[in-house]
């Protein structure tokens, strides 16, 4: 009789285990952003990378739907709301989704990083050689006025220029507009803005316009290289699928390492994809510039984190940056 308990017993844990490993999700809803900056998630997409590794993790029905958005205000709502499984946005998007959802079932964290790139503020104002030169005339495009990554760093621009009390004094010529209709409208001169904290490839174009130069970059604001744009998710997801989440993961570092090893490759995919009117050559230099670079490890996170807590804008800073992020990535050498 024991013998038998014990076969049962055994049978219940095998089906248990067995009823677990199907429980996980069979669609990752994932969110992407324009630019270059989401280069990494195409080559995902493109590649079918996650789908990939979820085979080997034993999820072989495992699909990503990819969802374009053009502000990170959307895909903080998607997460928060649970429509989303990943998101990608700038380190200001993380911080203040982690801040807003610690302790609860969604509470946010970074997956992993995905490039550093500069961003660079541009205007047609010939009269503007920097930011104390910016009047009530001029209307600056960033792709969430206030919460994205270029409103934040151009109030911490604001604080080095006029002192840490008058950060948001350049807020009230900020509008919201994603990368590419801001592009359009700059190039425009229709005068609806004079100035667009932009990013590759949509710098790129602009700069080719003569009456568009460059004001600052991200990299003046932060002291060097800095992470672009991260890729996060809840602690709901990640405890509930975490052969998904894993795969996930996998697909991403794969698709770094793609990039890194054929960028030529990496920049006709992109082509590809977006249908931009940049020709290989274009989008290869921008990738191989010395000043980009596609890494999973977090940069330059905890000054954004400080100056969003010294401003109030979140209750407090994580202590280092492995508090913003999952631990699948705190072994690597991140700040």
């Amino acid at each position: 009789m024991k013998r038998i308990i014990g076969l049962a017993a055994a049978a219940g844990l095998a089906l248990l285990a067995t009823s677990q490993a199907h429980a996980e999700v069979k669609e990752i809803k994932a969110a992407q952003q324009y630019g270059l900056s989401s280069l990494p998630l195409m080559i995902m997409e493109d590649g079918k990378l996650v789908e990939k590794h979820a085979k080997a993790l034993g999820l072989p029905e495992l699909t990503v739907t990819w969802v374009k958005l053009g502000n990170p205000g959307a895909i903080t709502e998607g997460l928060v709301s649970g429509g989303l499984d990943f998101g990608s946005g700038g380190v200001p998007s993380l911080l203040t989704l982690w801040s807003r959802t610690q302790g609860t079932a969604m509470e946010v964290k970074g997956a992993g990083a995905i490039v550093n790139m500069p961003m660079e503020l541009l205007t047609t104002n010939p009269k503007v050689k920097s930011i104390r030169d910016f009047t009530e005339q001029d209307r600056i495009a960033v792709t969430t006025v206030r919460v994205s990554n270029q409103a934040l760093l151009l109030q911490m621009a604001a604080a080095k220029e006029f002192g840490s009390e008058n950060y948001a004094k350049l807020d009230p010529l900020t509008v919201s507009l994603p990368h590419p209709e801001a592009t359009s409208t700059l190039l425009s001169g229709s005068g609806v803005i004079s100035a667009h904290f932009s990013a590759l490839p949509f710098q790129h174009q602009q700069k080719r316009d003569q009456r568009v130069h460059k004001v600052l970059s991200s990299y003046d604001v932060l002291g060097g290289p800095a992470t672009n744009t991260a890729i996060y998710s809840t602690k709901r997801f990640r405890d509930a699928n975490p052969k998904a989440y894993q795969a996930f993961v996998a697909g991403l570092q794969e698709a770094i390492e793609q990039i890194n090893k054929d960028k030529r490759a990496a920049a006709a995919t992109y082509q590809r994809m977006t249908g931009t009117k940049e020709s290989v050559d274009d989008i290869y230099a921008m990738i191989a510039a010395p000043e980009v670079e596609m890494t999973f490890t977090p940069h330059q996170t905890m000054k954004m984190a400080g100056f969003m807590a010294e401003t109030g804008r979140l209750k407090k800073a994580p202590k280092d940056w492995k508090e913003l992020f999952f631990d699948n990535v705190h072994a690597l050498p991140g700040s």
